[in-house]
């Protein structure tokens, strides 16, 4: 069994995406702090409002917000 589908708190259906999968931060969030600038979603991901994560096992992802575009740049 992977270690991050343990730690999943998901009980609806369809099952959300464990934090290994591509698509982890489309996980339902079951805990939302926006004072402190975060969220937990049902895979066990912490999500900052800065688009950052930590997974469960630790491993964290860098704030990783779309370049912006200058109107008329190339």
């Amino acid at each position: 069994m992977r270690r991050d589908s343990a730690l999943t708190t998901c009980q609806h259906s369809p099952a959300c995406p464990v934090a290994s999968a591509p698509d982890h931060d489309a996980a339902r969030v079951v805990s939302r702090h926006p004072e402190q600038g975060w969220s937990l979603l049902c895979n066990g991901v912490v999500v900052f409002e800065d688009t950052g994560e930590i997974l469960p096992d630790g491993r964290t992802i860098a704030p990783h917000r779309p370049a912006c575009r200058l109107a008329g740049a190339a």
